[in-house]
Formats: C-alpha cells, structure tokens, sequence
C-alpha cells in the first residue's frame, strides 16, 4: 500500500483483507542499498556507545533471506554494507588525538540440530552458552579474530562461510540447514583518567526458513533437520508471546536459538527483524505465518543500556627497604631497641603513604584497617619482585572489578539504610506529638460509658474520675455549678441532680448522662464520618453493629451514596427504628467524650 503497510487476502474469508503495519516495507523493487541504509545503518552508532544491537532475518524457507544477509558481489547484502561502515567509524573514532581507543574482533557460529558449532573452527565440537553475573550471554570457547580492516574480515569470513551446514530441497538447490550467527565486538578503553572500558556487541542472525516437508519433500537426514529447525523457530514464537503478554517465565532455556538471542530479545540489544516473504500463491499460508510473528515482535519491548566499566590505573614499581618488605613478625625482629619505640607510628605512617600513592585503594577507603594493611603489605611484595607497573594485587581485572564494584554497593546500601532509619526517626517523633496534642484536647471531668455491668473494687473503671463528696458539695454550693450523679438499681436507674427536686426514673437498661449540645453534636459527627468512610471492620467497632449489619452499612453507602445524617441509618435494610435508638444511646456518650466504644 505505501512504504510502511502492505494488505493481502484473507484465506478464511475472500471479501476481507488482512492489513499489516510496520516501521518499512520494502517491495520487489528495492535494492540492497534501500534495506541497508533505511533499517540498518542508524543503528550501528549504538555500538561505540557501549550498547547492543541485532539484525535478524526471519521468512519461510526460499523466500531471500541469505540474499538479504550475505547478497552478491555486485548487490552486497546487510553483512558486508555493516562490517564496511562499522570499521570505517572505528577508524575514525579511535584515531590518534580521539578520547577513545577501539578495536574489533569477529567470531562466526552456526546451531545445527541444536549444536553450537563454530564455523572458524570446524573442529571445536558442539559449544556451551552460558550467562555471566551481568546476565550477558556468551559462549565459552568460541573462536574470536581480531579485524582491522574489510580484507581481514573476507579472509576469516568467505572460508567460514563454506562450512556452513547447507542442502538441496524441491524449492531452493542451497538451503540453509542452520541458523548463523555473526557476533562482532567493538571494544573501546578510555585512553585518560578515569580510564573506562565500554563494550558493544552486533549480532547479525540468518535464520533457517520454516518448511512444509509436503512441498520441500524432505526424507531422512532433511527431514531431521527440518524438525529441528521447525522447533526452535516455534520456541521462538513462544517467546515473543510471553514476552507480548507479560507472563513471569519466558522459555529461553528452551531452545539453543532463544538461550543465544535472549539479549535481541526482550533484553538489551537494539534488534531489527527483516521478515522476508515470497507473493507467489503457494506461499500464501507462509507468508501469513511470517507477517504474524513479524507482526507480535513489533510489540516486543527492549531496554539498552551502555556496557561501562572502570579500569584501574596501571601503577608503577614502588621501591622499598628490606624492613618494609618483611612481614610484621619479621619486621619487629629485625629492628633495634631504638626503632622500637617509634615501631607503632611506622606501620600508620607507611600505610598512609601508600594509600595515597595507590588511586585505586581510595574507593576502600571503608574497608577494615587491618584488612587494608595486609593488602598493603602484599602489593608491596608483588612490587618488590620485579613486577613492571603490576596493578593492584595484581589481579585480573575481572576480580579487581568486582571486589571494587562490591565495595561501591555496599556503600550505597549503608546510606540507604541511615536515609531510613532517619525517616523512621522523624515518624515516630511525629506520632508522639500528635499523640501528646491529642492528649491536651481530652477533657478529664467527663465520665467514659460503662461497659461492663460489675465492677469490682481491684479493678476500678478506667478513665473514670472519682470526686470525693466534700468537693462535690463545694461545687454545687456555686451558683453555676451543674453536677449529675450516676445511680443504677437493677434494670431500672435513676439520674439525680443536687439542683432538680425530685430523681427523674428511667426505665431502659443502659447508663445515660446529660452532656452539653456542643459535646453531643460532636458524637454525632463523629458517629457520621465513621459510617461514611470506615470500613466493615471500622463499623464493627461500634455497638450494636455486629458483621452482617457492618456489610448492610457499606453495601448501602456504595449504592445511595454517604449519609447525610445519622437517621439515614434506619433507611438500611434489617436496621429497625428501635435499633437505631438503641444504637446511637449506646454509642453517642462513648464518642461524644473523644473515645470509641468497644465491640459489642
């Protein structure tokens, strides 16, 4: 339809047409060059920046996809246009006077029935893949030559070529029997301080084509070979999808051809896929096949990132005396009695110094102090023994690396742990002003509801103040004094007040105080945000509202909205007018004085 859709006819039904979109397409017209420098070229930068890409060539078996990847002298494909370019740029980039010295290595392999075989020696038998602490996947033993220019690259790569696993079939004299990989490295090292290392890897992949073996006619040995290549091509699809649909296991480990791709995809790699189809008829059902999968990988989401390190100065020979190269017993043996009394200042001073000539032993500067001494005392040795400019203990910069890259993370957890335990700090400070600010606001001459029916003398009410009577009478003897005394007799109880002439009898079973109108509206907001905003569990708190009354509450409130008022909760359905009644006596005094009631 137009450079980046195309449609075609829909086999299920003939009235419809199936629509695809993707970043190019690329008809029978174009050349070698359009592919290249539309889809391939912009990514070969990433590469000096430390990051991965890929290129892949996916398509049915017959359809171009080796064309496309190695092509003809006269049309050169993906391959050969990249390896061009690629070592063009590091020329340029690693020139003299360039922040940035590089180099470029080359390893080509090939997955045969599920063997790893390394097509720059033929006679290196089937290769593991493994996965470092990083989660880079590599393969121990593969071949790698160095390439400097296009000449070096043709030398190691037309004689590799001719080992790869081909065949004849019905639709193609030359088929590809394996899936290929070329990995090329673009090493880079900083050439002044802080003296980084960065590594970039370009994986450009010529997948086996699918088959049908009632078209290719494949019989023994092919037909072997087109299970085996039909199955990884089918784990492959399993993993675009679980990559497509989030799930937690993507089978990588599944097959020899996803363990390998596992940074192309889904992981840090820039990836391109070239799916490759053939318009003739009786390709059709491939060609659907092939815009499908093209089609989920285009949903498929990687990450980059830049592969940095940090190479520790090459330091040179330090000279010292024969005392300072003995260890610490040998060292207080050979001195004299005058060099004993200033013996405990040398080993600090020595220490110092060295630390201070030794860059990379800055960044421990948190590590034990005797730990840090007898790193000292080795280096030095190492250096005594006519080590030119050895580094660090001398070790291999893998280890050097991550013992220092240890360090840094455990550092960083440190301060992480004390920018926690200061917020934790500042939480509970917080919480106990509050605590004390709410304390103030409690008024302590209001009673708390009784909760329980008896009361014994060893366990007095809590919160309740006792008045003794001669203050109660002091208090009722002033004119604005208003005092009520709480009696119960029985089922029956009666509230007397020193200024009402006759006890006033009421006949409900619960204790009741007269309170100021400003305490009791507040009960009965207090009451109201409760049911509007607390949970089934909250709600339980209250009496007379048990589990199922709790789920009425809420489910009520979801469906009409919140209460306006308190008298709204006799509109919910099994909460009848007396219990209502019953309900705010009993909970309107506990929460009128600032406390909740207990369960009921």
């Amino acid at each position: 339809m137009d450079s980046c859709s195309l449609e075609i006819a829909n086999w299920r039904n003939h009235q419809e047409t199936l629509k695809y979109q993707f970043d190019a397409f690329y008809g029978e017209r174009s050349t070698q060059q359009d592919i290249y420098a539309g889809s391939v070229q912009p990514i070969l930068r990433h590469l000096l920046e430390g990051q991965n890409a890929s290129v892949l060539a996916y398509g049915p078996t017959g359809a171009g996809k080796t064309h496309t990847m190695l092509g003809s002298p006269e049309q050169p494909g993906v391959i050969p246009r990249a390896l061009m370019d690629l070592l063009q740029l590091t020329r340029e980039e690693g020139a003299e006077g360039r922040p940035w010295a590089l180099s470029v290595t080359m390893s080509y392999l090939e997955i045969y029935q599920e063997k790893v075989l390394d097509l720059l020696d033929s006679t290196s038998g089937d290769l593991v893949i493994r996965e470092d602490c990083r989660g880079n996947i590599l393969i121990p033993g593969l071949t790698q030559k160095p390439i400097t220019s296009f000449a070096d690259f043709e030398r190691h790569f037309l004689p590799a070529s001719r080992n790869r696993t081909v065949g004849a079939t019905r639709l193609n004299q030359r088929s590809s029997r394996s899936h290929a990989v070329l990995l090329v490295k673009v090493d880079q090292r900083e050439r002044l301080a802080p003296f980084r290392q960065r590594e970039g890897k370009l994986y450009l992949i010529d997948l086996a084509g699918s088959e049908d073996n009632r078209r290719t006619g494949n019989k023994g040995l092919r037909l072997k070979e087109s299970g085996a290549i039909n199955a990884s091509l089918f784990v492959l699809g399993k993993v675009v999808d679980a990559l497509n649909q989030g799930l937690p296991r993507v089978p990588y480990r599944d097959s020899k051809l996803t363990r390998l791709l596992q940074d192309s995809l889904g992981g840090s790699a820039h990836s391109i896929l070239i799916a490759n189809i053939a318009p003739e008829r009786h390709f059709y059902l491939d060609t659907v096949s092939a815009l499908n999968f093209a089609a989920r990988t285009k949903e498929v989401i990687n990450r980059p990132f830049t592969n940095e390190s940090l190479q520790p100065h090459v330091l040179g020979p330090v000279k010292l005396s024969q005392k300072e190269l003995l260890g610490p017993p040998e060292a207080k043996k050979a001195r004299g009695p005058e060099e004993e009394e200033i013996g405990s200042a040398e080993p600090m001073a020595a220490s110092a110094s060295a630390s201070q000539k030794l860059s990379p032993l800055q960044k421990l500067s948190s590590m034990d102090p005797a730990m840090l001494e007898r790193l000292l005392s080795l280096d030095r040795l190492l250096a005594s023994q006519g080590s030119q400019g050895a580094p660090l203990l001398s070790t291999p910069k893998r280890e050097r690396m991550v013992l220092m890259k240890t360090v840094e993370e455990k550092d960083l957890e440190i301060e992480r742990l004390k920018m926690k335990q200061k917020e934790l700090e500042a939480k509970v400070l917080a919480q106990k002003a509050e605590d004390s600010k709410e304390k103030e606001n409690h008024c302590p001459t209001i009673l708390r509801p009784l909760l329980h029916r008896t009361v014994t003398v060893a366990k007095p009410l809590k919160k309740a103040v006792v008045m003794p009577l001669q203050l109660i009478q002091e208090q009722a003897a002033s004119p604005n004094a208003e005092i009520h005394i709480l009696k119960n007799k029985g089922r029956k109880r009666k509230v007397e007040s020193l200024d009402a002439p006759e006890p006033e009898e009421k006949a409900e079973d619960c204790w009741e105080l007269q309170i100021s109108p400003e305490l009791l509206a507040h009960g009965r907001q207090k009451i109201l945000d409760l049911l509007n905003e607390g949970s089934a569990r909250d709600l339980r708190s209250l009496q007379r509202i048990g589990p199922k009354k709790a789920q009425l509450i809420v489910g009520w409130r979801e469906l009409h909205g919140p209460f306006s008022q308190v008298e709204d909760l006799e509109r919910v359905e099994g909460i009848t007018g007396k219990q209502m009644e019953s309900f705010l006596k009993a909970n309107i005094l506990g929460l009128a004085a600032g406390q909740r009631c207990g369960p009921s």
